[in-house]
């Protein structure tokens, strides 16, 4: 405990921070530079797309993305404060004046778990709330171009039926976990399966016992396209069963998927997404402290000794080899064959474990 609050404790955890943080502002740059080029592609036939609103929605969604990246943000953090301190000597001079392995890689790790705990409370809830912005921004830059219509058979799929019939709607992009929807058609039928019209509009807002469609056109076999300023559609769905359809748990924040849990499992609804991304939240601070593991293990060899170049590559493919377990258990548990709880701490176990043996192996305690 001494060395997570003496003054050589408090260096190593400052070079642990901006290490990583390095890192983190690193890849974010790149890819909010990838993303932006990616939507200047998107949006070179838009009129009404400024570069500025088109940097705004690059910028809102880049956060989201990084978070996924945390965990390597901080395997790599973590080999290049090691790789650093061991490259300066000032591993050596602590080994030197007693210090072990354990006590210096200490700090880093109360760091790394700090920073998870501000990870999940804070950061998601962020991203979340700019990722929907983001939504809403590429609703306006997209909400008058083609692409919702019959030629766009991507985006979000939703069938209802009532008692005037079946409406099948497709959405080329959803904001409030679908509450709120752009770039809409629909295909209805009526009660005997015979083809009724099909509906393009710009956006559509569920409403307490229908959905409220805007800028609509009508389409019939026999008479020609018809301009609505709104549209009507009784619907049965409630706003847990859109939800179910349109959002996905990586966009719901950290602090609304309880309730979103609950709600799905009054609905009737499977909630192992949920469940999953719940616990990988709760899981996070304990992940990024075993990627500090894994990066000590391999990262505490003198630069004199040799060999630099296969302890980098080896983190790197230790950090991949976590990545696919927690992708593959992500899957198992998505598809109910895992509990969520299991693959959600699964690698996190994994993880730490090789760590930590790695490095009972090397040192001598």
């Amino acid at each position: 405990m001494s060395m997570l609050t003496n003054t050589l404790g408090r260096y190593f955890a400052g070079r642990f921070v901006v290490a990583a943080l390095g890192v983190f502002a690193s890849i974010f740059l790149l890819l909010v530079l990838v993303d932006y080029i990616e939507m200047v592609r998107k949006t070179s036939g838009l009129a009404s797309a400024s570069a500025i609103m088109v940097a705004e929605t690059s910028l809102f969604r880049v956060p989201q993305l990084l978070e996924k990246l945390t965990p390597f943000c901080m395997l790599i953090g973590a080999m290049t404060c090691y790789l650093a301190l061991s490259r300066r000597l000032e591993l050596v001079v602590a080994r030197a004046a007693g210090i072990s392995a354990w006590q210096f890689i200490s700090p880093a790790l109360g760091s790394a778990l700090l920073i998870g705990v501000i990870a999940t409370i804070a950061y998601n809830p962020m991203s979340a709330n700019l990722r929907e912005l983001s939504k809403r921004m590429e609703a306006e830059l997209f909400g008058s171009a083609p692409g919702g219509g019959i030629q766009d058979a991507s985006g979000f799929w939703l069938n209802q039926v009532t008692s005037d019939g079946q409406t099948i709607i497709n959405a080329a992009r959803s904001e409030q976990q679908g509450v709120r929807l752009t770039g809409l058609t629909l295909f209805r039928f009526d009660t005997e399966q015979h083809f009724k019209e099909r509906v393009e509009a710009r956006e559509a807002t569920l409403e307490s016992g229908h959905w409220l469609f805007k800028s609509v056109r009508r389409f019939t076999l026999d008479s020609p396209p018809v301009d609505q300023a709104t549209l009507e559609i009784p619907t049965t769905l409630t706003e847990a069963q859109v939800r179910n359809s349109f959002s996905t748990p990586e966009t719901v924040s950290f602090w609304q998927l309880p309730s979103y849990i609950r709600s799905s499992e009054s609905s009737g609804f499977a909630t192992a997404g949920y469940r999953l991304q719940y616990h990988k939240l709760l899981a996070q601070p304990f992940l990024l402290a075993a990627m500090v593991m894994l990066a000590a293990s391999v990262s505490l060899r003198f630069f004199r000794m040799g060999g630099v170049q296969k302890m980098v590559l080896s983190g790197v493919g230790a950090g991949f080899l976590l990545y696919v377990l927690s992708k593959v258990t992500e899957d198992l548990s998505k598809a109910e064959l895992m509990h969520p709880i299991a693959a959600a701490w699964l690698p996190v176990v994994v993880g730490g474990l090789t760590g930590f043996l790695a490095l009972l192996y090397q040192e001598d305690g």
